[in-house]
């Protein structure tokens, strides 16, 4: 079983090196890709099922190395979560990029980049989860940015190429900020490795504790797209190709967040952060929404949606309880497969409607019924509708939180609760103009011939739907595309069918995390390599002041 961690990262790098060889030969490229990804999704469903069975980490220990002194690979409930999911996300818009890859014959995504890059961006986000120490987190990440550069300035236009800048700049601050941080830290404790750390933190003074957990968190909130950190994103990712903008919007963020619960939760648990997480997550909602509802663009609409979702996650890390953390565990889930979904309906939309600007569509319910229903499914999940599973995750967080009452929690209730109103009336604005709203009342509306005119042969002998682009390229949809986001659509209903068992997971790995010395024990058995043995570990129980469920000097 051990020997499937690696295999995480390990496949990914492989076939991105086997694909970069095979750039003259498109097909195999794609069909080592789809194999690596989905070879990635079964190894980590079934380290998922060891975990859950034994309620103990998986720990590797790269190179027979003993840690702190080597790499250490670790696998709990939360990681091969976000593996499980992330592979399933990457492996949907995968198939998604195919079908468009072949609709528009490549012309904005080369295969012989796209497949390597995106292979790369995989094994980084893989690494980032499983990474038992912080230096190899931040290698993670700085795959990650590497990849994600590449994809996003793919086709090399002028509004990519600024985007891309942009982004790098951004990136590499944070970059920097989370490498300073790991120096402050290495040179406090003399580690990097994780579980040391969660002992070696509170032997520091609080002062200090605090100003090495603040340096980590601004570098993870950058990431993460916290406000007033995420100025950055609704520029950056409307520009990239639908696919690589699914990516970014369901994943890229979500590695962020996945930092801030690991390091609260494992390193930083005596430092009182309610407060101010609470007032950065209650900003975030709020500021991200009101940006939503100001745009009339819809890619740019959905990144204000997501930079305002990251709230809700932090509401559930603010407040700190095991309840809390397993309604984030499943809010982080289900807005990864909703956000990532819906961006991929948006680039349907594009390709069907000619546009993205809801000044400029119309019509679209009766010129794609099935691509509206796609459409309006996300929306009414994204906008916490019951019974779906933006509701149930929403519900969970706010019972949390009223499990820990305080005003400013329920202030935060609140702003949740607007926060979910305004998100529906900004998707449904988009309904209601772009697929609602007939062709005719549209500004500029031309008649059915003078749209045909400008289309392809092909499209008028119904062979094809397609978008006519400026230079005269017509870009047509294919089933590869449609059925990838069918399938990503009907992931997220999963979500909302099988909520009680999801839910039950994801309290169980909230459990593992609000337990340090459970993670502890599983990279040092006999004990720390100072000869101590882990801090609440000789009797198997958690840290002082978590044995009922509350973080210590976490919750408000």
């Amino acid at each position: 079983m051990n020997a499937l961690v690696p295999l995480l990262v390990i496949i990914p790098l492989v076939g991105a090196a086997i694909t970069l060889i095979l750039g003259r030969y498109p097909r195999l490229q794609i069909a080592i890709s789809v194999s690596a990804l989905t070879a990635v999704t079964a190894a980590a469903a079934v380290l998922l099922t060891a975990v859950d069975e034994t309620s103990r980490p998986i720990v590797v220990k790269v190179g027979g190395w003993e840690p702190p002194f080597g790499i250490v690979l670790v696998v709990d409930r939360l990681s091969a979560i976000m593996v499980v999911v992330s592979a399933l996300m990457l492996l949907g818009v995968l198939i998604f990029a195919v079908g468009q890859g072949l609709a528009d014959r490549d012309r904005d995504t080369p295969v012989s980049i796209f497949h390597p890059t995106y292979l790369i961006l995989a094994a980084g986000l893989f690494g980032a989860f499983i990474a038992g120490d912080l230096f190899n987190m931040y290698v993670g990440f700085e795959m990650l940015l590497a990849a994600s550069y590449v994809l996003l300035t793919l086709g090399g236009t002028g509004s990519r190429i600024r985007a891309g800048v942009t982004y790098v700049v951004v990136s590499l601050v944070s970059s920097l900020l989370f490498l300073g941080a790991i120096a402050l830290i290495y040179g406090a404790t003399g580690t990097v490795t994780m579980a040391l750390l969660s002992e070696r933190m509170r032997d520091l003074p609080l002062d200090i504790q605090m100003i090495l957990c603040a340096a980590l968190l601004v570098g993870f909130a950058v990431k993460a797209a916290v406000f007033p950190l995420s100025f950055w994103l609704p520029d950056s990712y409307p520009t990239a190709p639908a696919p690589v903008t699914a990516v970014f919007a369901g994943l890229l963020t979500k590695v962020g967040v996945y930092a801030v619960i690991r390091t609260d939760k494992l390193l930083f648990f005596d430092v009182p952060l309610a407060v101010p997480l609470l007032i950065v997550g209650g900003l975030t909602m709020v500021i991200g929404i009101l940006g939503a509802i100001a745009q009339a663009d819809v890619k740019r609409l959905l990144s204000f949606t997501l930079v305002s979702h990251i709230g809700y996650m932090i509401f559930g890390v603010a407040i700190g309880t095991e309840l809390a953390t397993g309604a984030t565990i499943y809010y982080i889930v289900h807005h990864i497969m909703v956000q990532t979904a819906l961006f991929l309906v948006v680039g349907l939309i594009e390709r069907v409607g000619h546009s993205t600007s809801i000044t400029r569509l119309g019509g679209l319910l009766k010129k794609a019924p099935f691509v509206a229903i796609l459409f309006f499914l996300g929306a009414l999940n994204l906008g916490g509708i019951p019974p779906f599973s933006g509701f149930l995750g929403k519900l969970g967080l706010f019972e949390a939180g009223a499990a820990s009452p305080s005003p400013l929690v329920y202030v935060m209730i609140g702003a949740g609760t607007v926060t979910s109103l305004l998100t529906l009336y900004a998707l449904m604005r988009v309904w209601n103009m772009a697929f609602w709203r007939p062709k005719e009342d549209v500004e500029g509306y031309e008649s059915p011939l003078m749209e045909s005119l400008q289309e392809s042969p092909e499209q008028q002998n119904g062979s094809a739907t397609g978008v006519a682009t400026a230079t005269g390229t017509t870009l047509s949809t294919s089933k590869l595309m449609v059925g990838a986001t069918t399938g990503l659509v009907t992931l997220t209903l999963c979500l909302t069918v099988f909520a009680g068992p999801l839910f039950d997971l994801a309290q169980r790995a909230a459990g593992n995390v609000a337990t340090p010395s459970n993670y502890v024990d599983s990279v040092f058995p006999k004990g720390s390599s100072d000869g101590t043995a882990p801090k609440g570990s000789s009797d198997g129980t958690a840290p002082e002041g978590s044995s009922d469920g509350t973080a210590p000097g976490g919750a408000p």
